[in-house]
């Protein structure tokens, strides 16, 4: 089987989502799958179910800020973070590797970037790339290309993210 690369980005919501559907999906099919969570807390709702079902999950880091409030200091770690996370989840055989939010740690310089590039550009595995504004490499990698565009959201409104849905 060709192995392919999935991106779904924009600022519309469901990214993410569609990401851990695909790994749902790949489980259920007896497939080996690896997630890499970058700029999360690893608090979201769909990584317990999907360990249980057997997936690999490189989670973030609790107390995680937005980029632009991190410091200097906040940032080299978080970089160091998400590159070893990145080496780690590279260093497991995997037939689906997500990467989540890559786009933004990319864009942000939390990630080695080379890395992520090798990771999308040799693998062995079809891999999934999620975020807003994906680097060039990223659009020219991928097979599939989805935008996610937000039309209307309840953030807008003043309703807060919801456990269950959001997260």
């Amino acid at each position: 089987m060709e192995k392919l690369c999935h991106l779904y980005w924009g600022d519309g919501k469901g990214k993410t989502t569609a990401a851990m559907g695909l790994c749902l999906r790949a489980l259920g099919q007896g497939l080996r799958v690896s997630v890499v969570q970058f700029l999360k807390d690893g608090r979201s709702g769909e990584l317990a179910p999907l360990e249980r079902l057997g997936a690999r999950v490189f989670g973030g880091k609790a107390g995680t800020k937005f980029p632009k409030d991190m410091s200097e200091e906040e940032r080299r770690e978080a970089f160091a973070f998400h590159t070893r996370q990145l080496r780690e989840a590279l260093s497991v055989p995997c037939d689906l590797l997500l990467l989540d939010e890559a786009c933004g740690a990319a864009r942000f310089g939390l990630v080695d970037e080379e890395l992520l590039r090798r990771a999308v550009s040799e693998r062995a595995y079809e891999v999934v790339l999620t975020g807003r504004g994906p680097a060039k490499w990223m659009r020219d990698a991928a097979d599939y290309s989805t935008e996610m565009r937000c039309e209307r959201h309840p953030y807008e409104r003043g309703v807060p993210a919801r456990r269950g849905v959001e997260f």
